[in-house]
C-alpha cells in the first residue's frame, strides 16, 4: 500500500509524538522537542505533516516559521521515514507537502541542518535543491546547514 500524508491537527498529538520519538531515538536527537513545541507543530504556527500506510503512522516532517533569520523564512524539522519505508517515495512526499504549503503561506526560504553522518539524507536534500549554507542556529548536534528558495509548485 502506498503510503498518505496528511497535515496533521491536534486530534494526531499521540501519534505525532509517537513517531517523533521514534525519530528522536534513531537519530540521537539531545535536544528533544517539548510538548508545547510539538503543539505549535499540530496548532501553528508551525506545521506537521504524516505519512501513513494503512493505519500506520510511517514518517514525519514539520515545518517552523524563522522570522528571525529573514523575511519568508522557515525550517524543516524532524523529517523521518520509517526503515522499511525507505526508498518508496514517502520522505519526497513529505516534503513536497511542507514546501508546498510554506510556498502557499508565503514563505520563500527554507532552512535545514543536519549531520555528516547522515549521507542518504543530505544527497536527498541536494536533489530536492537545496544548497550548504552558514550555520543559522545553534543546535550542538547540527554539522550541516542548508537553505532552498522557495518557487510555486509545478502544476500537471
Amino acid at each position: 500500500m502506498k503510503p498518505s500524508v496528511r497535515r496533521a491537527t491536534l486530534c494526531d498529538e499521540a501519534s505525532a509524538r509517537a513517531i517523533v520519538a521514534e525519530y528522536n531515538d534513531a537519530v540521537g536527537v539531545v535536544v528533544r522537542d517539548d510538548a508545547q513545541t510539538l503543539r505549535a507543530y499540530l496548532d501553528g504556527p508551525g506545521a506537521l505533516w504524516l505519512a501513513e500506510a494503512g493505519d500506520e503512522v510511517v514518517g514525519c516532517v514539520a515545518m517552523r516559521p524563522l522570522p528571525d533569520l529573514e523575511p519568508g523564512a522557515c525550517e524543516v524539522k524532524r523529517l523521518y521515514v520509517r526503515p522499511a519505508q525507505r526508498g518508496s517515495g514517502v520522505a519526497a512526499a513529505l516534503m513536497d507537502a511542507l514546501e508546498t504549503f510554506a510556498f502557499g503561506r508565503g514563505f520563500r526560504a527554507v532552512y535545514l541542518d543536519t549531520f555528516d553522518d547522515l549521507a542518504d539524507a543530505v544527497r536527498f536534500y541536494e536533489r530536492r535543491g537545496y544548497e550548504h549554507t552558514a550555520r543559522y542556529n545553534d543546535n550542538p548536534q547540527a554539522t550541516l546547514f542548508m537553505r532552498r528558495p522557495l518557487v510555486e509548485p509545478e502544476r500537471c
